[in-house]
């Protein structure tokens, strides 16, 4: 009797021992909440990315929420978000109180260009433009100079959701960079979800190259708290005000990472090249062994002169040309132990963004998810799964080798 074939689902953590040891070591210490373990994870993530200032907090999406309220964007000022995104990079928007304006993204790679950008401004109809949030699509990088320099002409900021894009690295006009490292812009956001290519759990992540930004986040995910007398800023708290002494100087959050999550991470955090190199490995597998099921599959299109920290191994599947659809596709694949998913439904599809624009179309984002499916891609798995999940495809798609 053969044995059953184990689940490979699009994404999972790599959890070792010295993981383990870690969290234990922690829960056997005096902190359990945020202390050393959190100073020694955003002090070693700095590193890893390059960026002069790192501040931990609860998740991706916090970290997304804190970098856009540091800046303190007007009521209803225009930040340009692509339609090919998870929804907290939009909603995060809302929450301080600007206006999401979507733009169209590459129908191949699923990235932000200069022209989607442009066409956004304009539909903007002559609004305050407050920042821009392009999103590193599946690892790749988009043009993040470009973006900058479009941005700085209209005043606004750059936040780069790089949630998906730990360990990416990238050459452009200004030469050699690393997601998140500050040089390109002001500021970048992770993730830490269990999908992601390193695990707290939860966990989220602000780098930023400016000090004063960087402060003021540290404040916000801890309820505007701050405790440094040499920013206190009431009038009655003296130069001694005592060892007790703090202020609430603004409305903030309860966004803070706990050591037992940033214990994960940082043991997670010394192995990324490992983990960077193994996703990488596995992309040239998928690359290799789906190249005869073209046109039929392809995977989506490649930035020149990246070295994507691979989140998601995205196909784009001809699936009329295979006379079957996805739905039926993924059942399919689920049937026979392979998890898959769809990255992302574009956002001017779902109710909270279709109101006050209900006839948007933005034809990239739209071809990109018509074709788009995301297959099974995590550290541990082997050569052996990678061919298991392309002879599936092929099987669920009808095609004959």
């Amino acid at each position: 009797m053969s044995r059953e074939r184990p689940f490979l689902p699009y994404g999972r953590q790599r959890i070792a021992r010295e993981d383990v040891e870690a969290v234990v070591a922690v829960l056997e210490s005096d902190f359990l909440t945020t202390g050393p373990a959190v100073t020694a994870f955003e002090r070693a993530f700095a590193a890893a990315v390059g960026a002069p200032f790192a501040v931990s907090c609860s998740s991706g999406t916090a970290a997304l929420h804190l970098a856009l309220a540091a800046l303190d964007i007007p009521a209803g000022a225009v930040c340009l978000v692509p339609a090919l995104t998870f929804a907290a990079t939009a909603n995060v928007v809302r929450h301080c109180g600007g206006r999401v304006v979507l733009t169209d993204v590459d129908p191949h790679t699923g990235l932000m260009r200069p022209e989607d950008l442009e066409a956004a401004i304009a539909r903007a109809g002559g609004g305050r433009i407050a920042a821009v949030l392009p999103v590193h699509y599946a690892g790749q990088p988009v043009p993040l100079a470009e973006i900058r320099e479009m941005a700085m002409k209209r005043g606004a900021a750059v936040i780069e959701d790089a949630c998906h894009a730990l360990g990416t690295r990238f050459r452009d006009g200004s030469g050699e960079a690393v997601v998140g490292d500050g040089s390109r812009a002001d500021l970048a956001c992770f993730s830490f979800h269990p999908v992601k290519t390193i695990a707290c759990g939860e966990g989220g992540m602000v780098t930023t190259a400016d000090r004063s930004l960087a402060e003021r986040i540290r404040r916000l995910r801890n309820h505007g708290i701050e405790r440094d007398p040499a920013r206190f800023v009431a009038p009655d708290a003296g130069r001694d005000p005592g060892p007790w002494y703090y202020e609430v100087q603004e409305p903030g959050f309860n966004y803070r990472l706990s050591d037992i999550h940033a214990a994960l991470g940082c043991s997670q955090l010394r192995r990324l090249d490992r983990f960077v190199a193994e996703r990488r490995r596995l992309v040239e597998v998928y690359d290799r062994l789906l190249a005869p099921l073209a046109p039929a599959v392809r995977p989506i299109g490649r930035v020149p002169g990246a070295r994507p920290g691979w989140h998601l191994y995205v196909v784009q599947v001809a699936f009329e040309r295979t006379g079957t659809d996805r739905a039926t596709v993924m059942r399919r694949l689920r049937d026979r132990g392979i998890g898959t998913q769809v990255h992302y439904v574009p956002l001017h599809f779902h109710p909270l963004f279709r109101a006050g624009n209900p006839d948007l179309r933005l034809p990239g984002a739209e071809a990109f998810y018509a074709r788009c499916l995301s297959l099974p891609l995590f550290v541990g798995m082997s050569e052996e799964d990678v061919e298991r999940v392309v002879r599936d495809l092929a099987a669920a798609l009808g095609i004959r080798g």
